[in-house]
């Protein structure tokens, strides 16, 4: 088994490689040397991985869990993106100290402020299990084989970690189950924030600019790493010193140039490369278009209360652009699946598939069973989106749903008073994590909004009986808005849920029947009962059939390609990707450069406005042309640039490095012709928006007046 799977990787990853597509896992990486060389790179094998001395991978850390960062100075100074570190400035931010707003800056590290809840993990090192793991699991499949493989990884998981708190160990699935691998990290856990621009800036351009090209936006942050004084992970404490890594990346401000050799390291969060056609169309015609309009409704209505105060404003804004993100991102991969024609060049290469199946004796009729799988599934696809994205954006409904858990246990008349006392500190730490976003005016026009969408949206026959036992029975008729806004209100006035002191009084006394005269609960468990016991069957079937059928396809792929291109989609471990700084031509006639500068900034320039306003002290700079050295060659000062690089999200804050090794940038976004990027890479759109590290170290200089963090900085001119 080992060997034959060997042969895969070397089928994969032994072939010359289109120096653009490509998440490549770093271990592996030396199997991409000659090409990686040919465009440039000056590095030895070993400078880009090893567990044995000091390599890339040493700088890059996981950030927060969903974004990537560099190491940039041997104090453990954290570069990311503005946007990764939203929650944790949002969080730390006052109306009365606005740092969000206003920008913070640490002139010493005295003055750095704990970042309560961030985390950093280093990658430690990467080792085959597949062996170990496919012996565990057997010939199981579905359900069997998910319980089996969380078992065998558990215990593999277990055996790394020990009783190190601050060793995290990840078992994971590549090529769709193919081939799996142990990652082992060190976590970090006094984390502190450093500098950022004020919001105008970090945030340049709002939903307007976000995913498109050309872009002006500093999207960056700085935080540090703070650990023991034996330089291991610590929890804060006033005596704990900066980290001091084996890695940190010098930072070149030279210039980069079209076609310069670009490399980036990161955590990139999820691609579906190897979809089939059948789940292509189901996204353009169901899944997406139903995630955007739940989302842009719950948009407006978050706008609308955010404008009227600025405390609920800070305490929703980070939410808000997690959820207008991936809004905007939904619209554009319809929108470039659907130009791109992909469905029907999956069709294509799903003959061509079938086709050599039936020569080379392989499954000849795995494409009919994909067909089959999908037209089962269809009919609740939409329902699924509707549950986890408009039932759950309320919290009240997640409140109502998080009693479940407790219910069933109490159900059972349990006396046992350790697991009581589980599930009520996990009830307890579920809410608290919800009131941090929870607004009261927001949240009763969101449950009342969400409440009548999910019922003009989901098929009548699949809908909780809420609806006909409750709301249409006692508060009026379906199509009214009053209907749901005094439901709604009938329920905020009928829960311990929302209410601190009331909430408190249950979890010291719980009971079943408690539960059941909340209102909430009522509410939340008649679409969690509903959803649980009909509809998720459904899902988790189509979801084992899916997998099962995705993992001999990509055997059968590798087979049947040798020669070709092969690569793992994303799975949130570090990728490595390398390409060069290009310009592009996204439509006739129209040529887009590599580069964008601050002229083109103060162009977009609107004063008051939410997105393209622009501190007074930058517009003084600007005037002045006070760049320092941090000007280009042509005299102007570049924001940012774009490269072909193969990225998604979870690349978010990513180093761009060049051939030297020298960190040029921080890539923060992808462009609008090839949002269908995680589903279908197309060679001549794609690229990576980055920030270009000059402009963020004339932000830091100039308008932060932070000289210290500068001089911290290897900086190479």
């Amino acid at each position: 088994m080992k060997k034959f799977l060997l042969s895969l990787f070397a089928v994969a990853l032994m072939l010359p490689a289109r120096a653009d597509e490509g998440m490549w896992v770093p271990m592996l990486i030396g199997k991409n040397y000659d090409e990686m060389q040919r465009l440039g790179l000056k590095l030895s094998k070993d400078d880009l991985y090893s567990i044995n001395h000091a390599s890339l991978k040493d700088a890059i850390v996981q950030f927060a869990g969903g974004c990537t960062a560099e190491v940039i100075s041997d104090n453990g100074l954290l570069l990311t993106n503005h946007h990764c570190g939203y929650d944790a400035i949002a969080g730390l931010s006052t109306v009365e100290k606005n740092y969000l707003d206003n920008g913070f800056w640490a002139h010493n590290m005295s003055e750095e402020l704990p970042a309560p809840g961030v985390t950093v993990i280093f990658l430690q090192k990467m080792e085959d299990v597949t062996d170990e793991v496919m012996k565990a699991v057997g010939n199981a499949k579905g359900e069997e084989y998910n319980k089996k493989f969380a078992e065998i990884s558990k215990k593999i998981e277990d055996r790394e970690t020990g009783k190190d708190k601050y060793t995290v160990a990840n078992v994971k699935e590549y090529f769709n189950g193919n081939q799996i691998l142990l990652l082992v990290y060190k976590r970090y856990v006094d984390v502190r924030l450093v500098g950022t621009p004020p919001k105008s800036l970090g945030k340049f351009g709002g939903d307007t600019d976000n995913w498109m090209w050309p872009r002006h936006t500093s999207d960056f942050s700085m935080f540090r790493i703070y650990a023991g004084k034996d330089n291991m992970p610590a929890p804060y404490a006033a005596t704990n010193v900066p980290y001091k890594p084996k890695k940190f990346l010098p930072v070149s401000i030279k210039g980069e140039h079209e076609g310069d050799y670009a490399m980036i390291y990161g955590y990139p969060g999820r691609t579906n490369r190897y979809e089939v056609s059948y789940g292509v169309d189901l996204s353009i015609r169901d899944v997406n278009p139903s995630i955007v309009s739940i989302r842009d409704l719950r948009l407006s209505i978050m706008r609308k209360h955010m404008a009227e105060d600025k405390t609920i404003y800070l305490k929703l804004t980070s939410l808000y652009a997690r959820i207008a993100n991936y809004w905007k991102y939904f619209i554009g991969q319809t929108e470039q699946l659907k130009r791109l024609n992909v469905v029907e060049k999956k069709k294509k290469q799903e003959e061509k598939f079938t086709q050599w199946a039936s020569e080379n004796n392989y499954d000849a009729g795995l494409m009919d069973r994909y067909e089959k799988i999908y037209a089962e599934y269809t009919p609740y696809a939409k329902h699924a989106v509707y549950y986890g994205e408009c039932f759950r954006s309320s919290a009240v409904a997640r409140l109502g749903s998080s009693l479940e858990p407790l219910r069933k246990w109490l159900e059972k008349k349990d006396n046992n008073q350790d697991s009581l006392k589980k599930y009520i500190t996990a009830l307890k730490t579920g809410r608290r994590a919800i009131m941090k976003e929870f607004d009261y005016g927001t949240e009763k026009d969101m449950m009342a909004q969400m409440t009548k969408m999910y019922y003009d949206e989901v098929p009548k026959p699949q809908l909780p009986d809420i609806y006909q036992k409750v709301i249409f029975k006692k508060f009026g008729k379906y199509n009214s808005d009053k209907t749901y806004e005094d439901y709604t209100a009938y329920v905020f006035n009928n829960t311990f849920l929302i209410d601190s002191v009331k909430f408190n009084a249950f979890c010291d006394a719980p009971s079943v029947e408690k539960i059941d005269k909340d209102a909430a609960a009522e509410y939340a468990m008649s679409y969690v009962d509903n959803f649980t016991k009909n509809y998720l069957p459904k899902v988790e079937a189509f979801s084992n059939q899916k997998k099962e059928l995705s993992k001999e396809y990509i055997k059968g792929l590798m087979e049947m390609k040798q020669g070709k291109l092969f690569y793992p989609d994303a799975n949130s471990t570090m990728r490595i990707t390398y390409g060069k700084v290009l310009s592009y031509d996204p439509q006739d006639a129209v040529h887009y450069n590599y580069f964008t500068t601050l002229d083109g900034l103060m162009a977009k320039y609107k004063p008051g406005s939410d997105e393209f306003d622009v501190p007074q002290q930058l517009i003084d700079l600007y005037k002045k042309k006070d760049y320092g050295r941090y000007a280009d060659e042509d005299g102007t000062l570049h924001t940012c640039f774009i490269t072909n690089n193969d990225i998604t999200g979870g690349n978010s804050g990513s180093p761009v490095i060049n051939a030297n090794g020298e960190l040029i940038g921080a890539a923060f976004d992808g462009n609008w012709e090839a949002m269908s990027g995680d589903i279908a890479f197309d060679k001549k759109y794609k690229r990576t928006i980055v920030c270009d590290v000059r402009y963020i170290l004339f932000l830091i200089d100039k308008m932060g007046h932070a000289k210290n963090l500068i001089k911290e900085m290897d900086i190479r001119e």
